[in-house]
């Protein structure tokens, strides 16, 4: 096959049949979306493309800029579509996670801009957040910028519903699936794909796979994040379910090792979660039934991430001192504080107060007399011991109050006898209207 530009080739991905011995449903054929055979390497070149197309010719003509808030594959992208013709692409996040998809973007041109915020995520809902301000801003007459605002753009979720689901339809002889099993991001694929499908089949079953809220999986959001996207809209599932870091890795390795499918966690989670919602189905259907999921990316971007949380699958020790290894019933006794009785214990007490989260969104706003460790960089802190003096109290805060308290646990049980994690974090703080200061 020959075609005149890369772009031509994004989509008409693989459609592959997982083999039944390797996922083990009863009366379900199993099968996987390779999108990450797009040609950037994504699900993402698909809205990326359908985003910035209608704005490109102008903005190759006022030699604009495109910027996106991303921190992952459609940042990557957009930074490859841009350079293809002559415009820069910025990239605004308050935390860009994965260092590979960062050097990435730097080796595509891109420009990488951290601004702070209170949160991790957009939170249009905060008004006075920089990230929210900075995004409200690009959308004002008279921005120089290509923004192609993939939270609210409403052409995110039509390139699936033009493109990816109409080709699942297809490569299944015109018949949709009973099942579409996709992780929540943008919501722009699952949204879009779910339109599609429900045109063949109204019957369609949609599960919707979101994160657990103190964990991290590439490219899929927990259950309070999502509610702030824009295209994101919950009748399109039938079921959401919640899966953790893992279970992506799990069921990652099972569509390496098992499949030859060089999967990454996101696609890993979407396995595995329609493995576990399926498993007690199948033996009830008194008819074959098929079901799809999709395989986001590939696993070389994140093998930073997968040597933090399982490093001996790349041959290496695991650190003592981790909260990997801590139970849930160590992480549940951890003592956590509410917001008025934190501030009594920090006016009686005067523990040391460490702020978990990023430089960006403890410069914007953090407890006064606290101290700023990124939860990484206290991770790899406490692997050489306990980091604070047993005779000082310790307070851990972290945006909602769950990254705080698993070190919280792991550090009483380094022996530690006094340190508690803030219950709901700095946005409770901030809610209950706390004092907070700006750097």
């Amino acid at each position: 096959m020959r075609y005149d530009s890369i772009i031509d080739t994004v989509g008409n991905t693989p459609l592959v049949r997982i083999s039944p011995h390797v996922h083990g449903l009863q009366n379900i054929e199993l099968y996987a979306k390779l999108e990450f055979c797009n040609p950037f390497g994504s699900l993402k070149d698909r809205a990326a493309w359908n985003m910035v197309r209608p704005g490109l010719q102008s903005a190759v003509e006022e030699g604009s800029q495109i910027i996106e808030l991303s921190s992952g594959n459609t940042a990557k992208a957009l930074a490859a579509i841009a350079g293809m013709h002559g415009l820069g692409f910025k990239s605004v996040t308050n935390r860009m996670k994965i260092p590979e998809i960062k050097e990435l973007l730097l080796l595509l041109g891109a420009e990488i801009e951290e601004l702070p915020g209170q949160t991790e995520c957009l939170d249009p809902t905060n008004a006075e957040d920089p990230l929210t301000l900075f995004h409200r801003s690009l959308n004002e007459p008279g921005s120089t910028y290509l923004h192609t605002d993939q939270y609210y753009n409403a052409r995110n979720a039509e390139a699936h519903e033009s493109g990816t689901g109409p080709e699942i339809v297809a490569d299944l002889d015109g018949h949709a699936p009973d099942w579409f099993i996709s992780g929540v991001g943008t919501a722009g694929s699952s949204t879009g794909v779910a339109r599609a499908l429900r045109e063949h089949n109204p019957k369609v079953s949609v599960v919707g796979l979101v994160a657990e809220k103190s964990d991290f999986i590439p490219g899929i959001r927990n259950i309070d994040e999502v509610q702030e996207v824009g295209i994101f809209d919950p009748t399109t599932y039938d079921t959401i379910e919640k899966v953790n870091s893992d279970e992506a890795i799990d069921g990652m390795l099972k569509l390496i090792r098992q499949c030859g499918i060089l999967a990454g966690p996101t696609g890993g989670a979407a396995f595995f979660g329609a493995i576990r919602h399926l498993r007690e189905i199948g033996p009830q259907l008194t008819q074959p039934a098929t079901a799809v999921f999709i395989v986001c990316d590939r696993v070389e971007s994140y093998l930073s991430y997968i040597r933090k949380r399982r490093p001996e699958l790349l041959g290496q020790r695991a650190p003592s001192n981790s909260p990997t290894g801590l139970t849930p019933e160590e992480i549940g006794e951890a003592p956590s504080l509410g917001v008025a009785d934190a501030r009594r214990w920090i006016a009686e007490e005067r523990p040391v107060i460490v702020d978990m989260r990023s430089p960006y969104a403890y410069a914007a706003l953090h407890i006064e007399g606290s101290i700023n460790i990124v939860d990484e960089l206290f991770e790899d802190l406490v692997r050489g011991g306990l980091p604070f003096s047993k005779a000082q109290p310790v307070l851990l805060a972290c945006p909602v109050g769950e990254k705080s308290l698993t070190y919280a646990a792991l550090l009483r049980r380094m022996g530690h006898p006094d340190v508690r994690s803030l219950a709901g974090g700095i946005i409770a703080w901030r809610d209950a209207g706390a004092p907070l200061v700006r750097e």
